[in-house]
């Protein structure tokens, strides 16, 4: 991935787009979240579906202010999965975008996204620079 200037480059961090990037497995959760910082994004890094729901409702109820723009999570993590948590997300938050990535892409997983209101899913392995413009087209422009 090559490092281009980013549309918030020397923006404040607290201006730039806040995304929620959820990534069991500590490698690919690095990598991508090094690439979405360096593409303008300030980023929280959660490692398993239970941590990224409880940081989702908390943030719904009680710190609206503090609500991610964007949620990126892989589909199959411990505590419970991207699908769940994008089920329970839209009890309580049902505008945020969510893009769900997958090793495990089969129909019925992109179908129960879909049902469930996700804007992308992208399967395993990927661009990650294709990520990144993906995740650009689903923030509301400030």
């Amino acid at each position: 991935m090559k490092h281009s200037p980013t549309r918030t480059e020397g923006m404040p961090a607290d201006a730039m787009p806040r995304l929620l990037l959820a990534e069991d497995d500590t490698e690919m959760r690095c990598l991508l979240s090094r690439a979405l910082r360096r593409s303008g994004f300030h980023v929280t890094e959660l490692r398993d579906g239970r941590e990224t729901l409880s940081l989702l409702v908390h943030c719904a109820t009680q710190a609206p202010e503090q609500l991610p723009h964007l949620l990126i999570s892989d589909v199959r993590m411990p505590g419970c999965t991207g699908l769940e948590v994008l089920a329970q997300l839209r009890r309580v938050h049902a505008g945020l975008p969510v893009i769900l990535i997958t090793s495990f892409g089969d129909e019925a997983t992109h179908e129960e996204a879909r049902r469930l209101g996700a804007a992308q899913v992208i399967d395993k392995p990927f661009d990650v620079d294709e990520l990144c413009a993906a995740a650009w087209t689903l923030v509301p422009c400030s």
